[in-house]
């Protein structure tokens, strides 16, 4: 046995601190030790460099700069950051190491992200998401029509998960419907927005809601749980200001062009009540706190037995002639899980509504996920995120102020980084250790990601979403912000949980 009981004692002997040669230690030890921080001028300029070339994507590419444009900008920013880090005295397999540490704590959301394009094709096959559009539209009236519109679109994006597809395609609709009622496109539009980012924030299918507890380091299910919270307050403000603004200005009018999107999508499926035990198998299996990788593979799979024995005539059309019913089940059924599939209704809007990318649909998603991941994780290691975090930290003492810069933060990089992608993953790479640091749970993070991140890419002209919306309805961003009642509302509300210390969950140890 050893006596360590002395003040300078060792198993080999006494040691002399004062005569040990720091200099024949481990390199590595050596180098931690010699290491300084980066300055903050150096801390930002990678940022700088990577919001001024997503300011020339999207003067150059539109909506089409997360086809690669993006991807390359963040691959490039990791660059610089990476050269700027070797010039302060890193070195690039530290660097290195933080990338691959970073896209690994990437890969659970990225594989839900695979799972989540195979569910949506074989909803989409079986009549699930149809059958959800379609009773949707039956909630339309013309007193309450601004008010049905954002419960429309939220059951339509939480559908689909997408809040693009849902204004593409439902929120197109509508636009032509509101107006022949006589309200105004930014009323219109601000209902369509607002409902559509509630589904896409709240969809266990959307990308967003995948990306922001991956980024925190919670999981999908605790995320929405926790999200509940703040955004079915903001949500029922929303829907009742819209009630009320619709009983001041509404109008009574024909709305037939809601029976005709109802008939195109009744000719190409089975519509009934029965489709739905799927989406509540998979609740039910959330509910029951499954992981979330086999409960969307077990839906997936339910929707493809589904459209086997319910949608016959959809898989037929899809196959082709030539091969027999079980040829053709298998392989459509495959090919809705990872590849397009898209069925014609011979009406535009719905044959919007009516295509699916399957597994290969998320493939862009993934990309940008893993650029993004390589960005974050160079400016993590580098110690340039912990830099520009700590600079903000000092002004946030409290778990209200963490909070609500968090949230600051997010809108910032919507504007800046004109990218709602970005706008989740910097801040939440900023963020993360104090979080852990200051003893909250990562689902706090990841809320307050969602809360502002998400929602605030639509309110800004230049940014992406706020480009793409203003596109495909027509109406001027400024237009519709003062009527996105949601968008607004959602980082009030986490702001303000945080300030009062509403739901914020304490990390277990």
């Amino acid at each position: 046995m050893f006596d360590f009981s002395g003040a300078n004692v060792s198993p080999f002997g006494p040691m002399d601190l004062t005569t040990v040669n720091f200099a024949n230690l481990p390199l590595h030890t050596a180098t931690m030790t010699q290491l300084k921080p980066p300055s903050l001028l150096l801390s930002l300029i990678p940022l700088l460099f990577l919001v001024t070339l997503l300011s020339i994507n999207v003067a150059f590419y539109g909506d089409g700069s997360l086809g690669g444009a993006n991807q390359m900008a963040l691959l490039l920013s990791a660059g610089v950051a990476a050269t700027l880090s070797i010039s302060n005295g890193r070195k690039w397999d530290a660097l290195f190491d933080g990338v691959v540490n970073s896209i690994s704590s990437a890969l659970p959301a990225l594989i839900i992200l695979l799972m989540i394009g195979a569910l949506a094709g074989t909803w989409l096959l079986s009549g699930v998401v149809p059958a959800m559009i379609y009773y949707g539209l039956d909630i339309l009236s013309p007193k309450i029509f601004l008010f049905a519109t954002v419960i429309v679109c939220s059951i339509v994006s939480m559908a689909t998960g997408s809040s693009w597809n849902t204004v593409a395609t439902v929120g197109v609709a509508l636009m032509g419907i509101g107006r022949v009622l006589g309200f105004s496109d930014g009323m219109i539009a601000g209902a369509i927005i607002s409902g559509a980012y509630f589904g896409d924030k709240m969809s266990p299918l959307s990308d967003t809601t995948n990306l922001a507890p991956a980024m925190a380091g919670t999981d999908l299910v605790t995320h929405i749980r926790h999200m509940t919270w703040t955004t079915v307050p903001s949500i029922t403000i929303t829907a009742l200001l819209f009630l009320v603004i619709g009983f001041v200005t509404g109008s009574a009018a024909d709305v037939q062009g809601v029976d005709e999107l109802q008939a195109a999508i009744a000719s190409k499926f089975n519509i009934g009540l029965w489709l739905f035990l799927v989406p509540v198998a998979v609740i039910l299996l959330i509910v029951k706190k499954v992981p979330a990788v086999p409960a969307l593979l077990v839906g997936a799979i339910l929707g493809g037995l589904f459209a086997i024995f319910f949608q016959p005539q959809a898989i037929e059309a899809l196959a082709g002639e030539g091969k027999t019913y079980v040829q053709a089940a298998y392989m459509v059924v495959i090919d809705a899980m990872t590849t397009d599939i898209a069925i014609d209704s011979g009406h535009a809007v719905v044959n919007e509504l009516l295509t699916s990318g399957g597994m290969n649909g998320m493939m862009g998603t993934v990309w940008l996920i893993i650029c993004a991941m390589t960005f974050g994780g160079v400016m993590e290691a580098s110690g340039m995120l912990e830099r520009i975090a700590d600079t903000i930290l000092h002004l946030a003492k409290s778990t209200g102020s963490l909070i609500a810069s968090t949230a600051g933060t997010c809108v910032v990089f919507n504007i800046t980084a004109s990218d709602q992608y970005l706008a989740i993953v910097v801040p939440g790479r900023m963020f993360a250790k104090e979080y852990e640091k200051r003893g909250l749970a990562p689902e706090n993070l990841s809320r307050a990601l969602e809360d502002s991140g998400t929602v605030t890419s639509a309110l800004v002209p230049w940014n992406t979403c706020g480009a793409y919306h203003s596109g495909i309805l027509g109406v001027a961003t400024g237009t519709y912000l003062p009527f996105a009642f949601f968008n607004l509302l959602s980082p009030l509300m986490t702001a303000l949980f945080g300030y009062m210390g509403w739901k914020i969950t304490k990390k277990k140890d």
